[in-house]
């Protein structure tokens, strides 16, 4: 943009700026080799990346694959609408029961990145200094950071800010393992992110804005012995106990979460079955084409590229609803008290059920689909 030829910078950062064409990028190992490439006593030789090769290295064969899960079928299933429509999930059930191995393989069914994603993913990562060596960001990241996190390591700070954990899952997956343990103040510093899909850090000089577009999965225990929701354990925690323990998530926290499932052990002759499940490359076939009917759909708009980032306005215009469907979710409201933001996430998910489906309308059968996913309004849970 400002008329230069090319760049002199460190080895480890020339594959990264290659990717800007119309540019000569030179990589040097020391400053005497740039006073002698000036002086004409050498020449250097500009690296050249092939964006397209390095963007289209595929992930067919992915290191967590969904192939190796046994049972657990309507949890792969909301999975696969999680990831069809970039929609947050949050996994509720015992320890053991597989929650964190299968938010381990989300990853996996999640379509390839487009190429601005890749650029835009590749800036943050390089700012927050985690480039080595890498061109292009082919893969969507996946951050899992640990209860103990601070609020500035999530949203992002420091006397210069640098990104957070919610800006490094940036068009990917943030998971939070075991959610009730982080700070509250930790979790609500989320909600605001989670809403405006971006981050604004303010310092007395300046303000910085990062971009932080990503799917929260969360996973958590139902109560603090682990066991409430197991039918086949004893509830060892008093309902004061549970009280507190699931006070710690906040009911606007939860209503920004699209799809709550409950994850049950999985019996022993499943546990034992030789038989595969079906791949994580199958899977993603049916997410791709979901995503590619999205892509359609909102193609005129800068801001929205699939179903879990529709405002109101769009919601309104895309999942409108039969009689049949209206009464449906009307008794659901008024028998769950469902908040005006349930409301719009049980649409959001119902588009995406009908996108899987390739219907070009939602019925009623998709609606009933995304209500079963909200299992933490229902009474029992949080009081």
């Amino acid at each position: 943009e400002e008329g230069f030829k090319g760049f002199i910078l460190p080895q480890q950062n020339a594959k990264e700026a290659a990717i800007v064409s119309g540019l000569d990028v030179y990589g040097v190992e020391n400053v005497s080799q740039v006073i002698d490439f000036f002086n004409g006593k050498t020449v250097l030789e500009p690296t050249i990346v092939n964006t397209r090769e390095e963007f289209f290295k595929t992930l067919d064969f992915p290191e967590f694959d969904f192939a190796e899960v046994r049972g657990q079928e309507s949890i792969k299933r909301c999975m696969e609408i999680a990831a069809a429509g970039g929609h947050n999930l949050i996994l509720i059930g015992p320890p053991g029961a597989g929650k964190t191995m299968l938010a381990k393989r989300l990853p996996s069914i999640l379509p390839p990145m487009t190429l601005k994603e890749a650029l835009e993913t590749t800036k943050i990562h390089s700012v927050a200094g985690k480039m080595k060596d890498i061109g292009l960001m082919n893969q969507r990241p996946f951050r899992s950071p640990h209860h103990n996190t601070s609020c500035s390591a999530i949203a992002g700070g420091g006397s210069y800010p640098q990104p957070g954990e919610i800006s490094l899952a940036h068009n990917g997956v943030l998971f939070l393992d075991e959610l009730p343990e982080f700070k509250r103040d930790v979790l609500e510093v989320m909600r605001q992110p989670l809403e405006d899909r971006e981050v604004t850090i303010s310092r007395s000089k300046f303000t910085i804005t990062y971009p932080s577009s990503f799917m929260l999965v969360a996973s958590m225990n139902p109560s603090p012995g682990g066991y409430f929701n197991d039918p086949d354990a004893p509830v060892s925690s008093s309902p004061a106990e549970m009280q507190r323990y699931l006070s710690k998530i906040s009911g606007p926290l939860l209503d920004r979460i699209d799809i709550h499932v409950e994850v049950t052990p999985v019996p022993f002759e499943k546990l034992s079955d030789v038989r595969n499940g079906e791949s994580s490359v199958e899977i993603r076939k049916r997410v791709i084409a979901a995503r590619d009917i999205q892509s359609k759909r909102f193609e005129k708009l800068e801001s929205i590229h699939y179903n879990a980032q529709m405002t109101t306005k769009h919601i309104r215009e895309h999942c409108k609803l039969d009689d049949t469907s209206l009464q449906l979710l009307k008794s659901a409201m008024e028998r769950l008290n469902l908040s005006a933001r349930a409301y719009d996430r049980i649409l959001k998910v119902s588009r995406t059920i009908a996108d899987l489906e390739g219907s070009e309308s939602v019925k009623s059968d998709h609606i009933s689909e995304a209500i079963q996913y909200r299992s933490l309004d229902r009474e029992g849970w949080l009081g």
